[in-house]
């Protein structure tokens, strides 16, 4: 079932961002990223993915991560 989440990442400089998107697209089952929000702090990921797993990994290796939705995707 593909389902998009949207999580609000603590990034600071155009290097974290970079990083959450590498990260986000790394996950298997990940169809599409993107940014979204006034400062660039949501990641939009869309596909058959474990949110958890990607929310832990987001954490590690970015910073404060948060899942803000999570719905399915039509």
């Amino acid at each position: 079932m593909k389902q998009k989440v949207v999580f609000k990442v603590a990034m600071d400089c155009e290097k974290c961002r970079s990083e959450a998107l590498k990260v986000a697209a790394g996950q298997a089952g990940v169809d599409s990223v993107a940014l979204d929000g006034k400062e660039k702090e949501k990641v939009v990921v869309i596909g058959d993915f474990d949110a958890v797993k990607l929310t832990n990994n987001l954490r590690k290796k970015v910073g404060a991560t948060e899942i803000l939705t999570l719905g399915k995707q039509n």
